[in-house]
């Protein structure tokens, strides 16, 4: 299972980088799956639904299942938050994870970057950052010897994943 992050600040577009990234990559036959950071609270069930009951009855665990999917909710109580690798092994194997955020985590990272945003650059501090994807030409980023991608092209940015786990640009879904 390959791992890459897209890390950037808020408002810089790494959901919607992501969301057209996994659109293309599953188009070539990849499977992808996702690990999304919060950083305040958030919910996936609606209170007067069963599974928000149970929960807020205090149920640690609540899994909710369909003929279409299934979902399990963990509550932390009085756990620390988990780290990565923790929640990665709760995770189906498949050909490409890419995690949004985790931006402070050791993994191999694009940075997102937005001109608007006029924040500075995380690859200046972190070491995991593998290119910057970005809105900007590579004249206004100072050299830090990464790839400039075209935050534009997510086309651009799946083949320079691809490429970087040596993976086939150009797989196509196995017909069964």
């Amino acid at each position: 299972m390959h791992i890459i992050g897209l890390a950037g600040w808020s408002g810089s577009g790494k959901t919607t980088l992501l969301v057209k990234l996994i659109t293309y990559i599953t188009e070539l036959g990849y499977t992808v799956s996702t690990v999304k950071h919060a950083h305040h609270g958030f919910d996936v069930d609606k209170p007067g639904k069963d599974s928000y009951r149970h929960r807020s009855s205090g149920a640690k665990e609540v899994l909710v299942a369909s003929a279409n999917r299934w979902a399990l909710m963990h509550e932390l109580v009085d756990e620390v938050e988990p780290n990565l690798n923790l929640l990665l092994g709760h995770m189906t194997n498949v050909d490409l994870v890419i995690v949004e955020g985790y931006k402070n985590e050791a993994l191999n990272k694009i940075e997102v970057n937005r001109s608007a945003i006029n924040k500075p650059l995380i690859a200046d501090t972190d070491n995991s950052v593998i290119a910057i994807a970005s809105d900007e030409t590579t004249k206004s980023i100072k050299n830090l010897e990464l790839p400039i991608l075209n935050l534009n092209d997510a086309e651009e940015i799946a083949h320079f994943i691809l490429s970087f786990f040596s993976l086939n640009t150009h797989r196509t879904k196995e017909k069964t």
